[in-house]
């Protein structure tokens, strides 16, 4: 009945055996009930939703069918080969009983009441101590990799101060005339002598 309106609740279910058309007939109107032959059992109606204990009604005939059709503990079925019914794996099925038992309770370990965890590993790339019992030449190769560093620092900063430093007038006089000096020697060795020669000779001004 989905989709609609209503929703009718589930009610009884008839459970029959030799019983025929009278019996279907007889239950068919009324809303809830359902009727089931005892060889074609459906699960979805012995538990509606998954949900234990729904009345059923059996008929005599389909309560003395069923030894026939599922068999004992003892004796299998006669309409299924071999079919046994399934033994409960535990006769007492409280657990917290039987845990809690003498028996059991001193046969198991006792509580541990110091819980020992598990030893964090650490990192080597962040922990020097763990690096040296991996690596011991890793200590030699620290240190000089920081006396490098601190070289280039150096070195740098030398630099820098050197190019930011202030000179004095003889010294820019200096370095003036020694690039004069070096443009003259440039001037001489290239081919603009020889056309400056040419020049004069023709009597053309530059």
């Amino acid at each position: 009945m989905r989709n609609r309106r209503y929703i009718s609740r589930k009610g009884p279910l008839i459970v029959y055996g030799t019983e025929g058309a009278k019996l279907v007939k007889a239950f068919r109107n009324i809303p809830g009930v359902e009727v089931a032959h005892v060889s074609r059992l459906n699960l979805l109606k012995l538990a509606p939703g998954g949900h234990l204990g729904r009345f059923i009604v059996w008929t005599k005939s389909a309560f003395e069918k069923l030894d026939e059709t599922y068999g004992t503990f003892d004796k299998p079925s006669e309409e299924k080969n071999g079919y046994v019914l399934p033994r409960a794996k535990m006769v007492n099925a409280d657990l917290a009983r039987i845990i809690n038992s003498d028996e059991v309770q001193s046969v198991v370990n006792p509580i541990k009441e110091e819980v020992k965890r598990a030893q964090l590993k650490k990192n080597p790339l962040k922990n020097l101590n763990v690096m040296l019992k991996l690596n011991p030449y890793a200590k030699a190769a620290r240190r000089m990799s920081l006396l490098a560093e601190a070289q280039r620092v150096k070195a740098k900063q030398e630099k820098l101060d050197k190019k930011r430093k202030q000179i004095t007038k003889e010294e820019a006089s200096a370095i003036k005339s020694a690039s004069k000096t070096w443009y003259k020697t440039m001037i001489s060795d290239s081919d603009y002598t020889e056309f400056e020669n040419f020049s004069k000779w023709l009597g053309v001004s530059q």
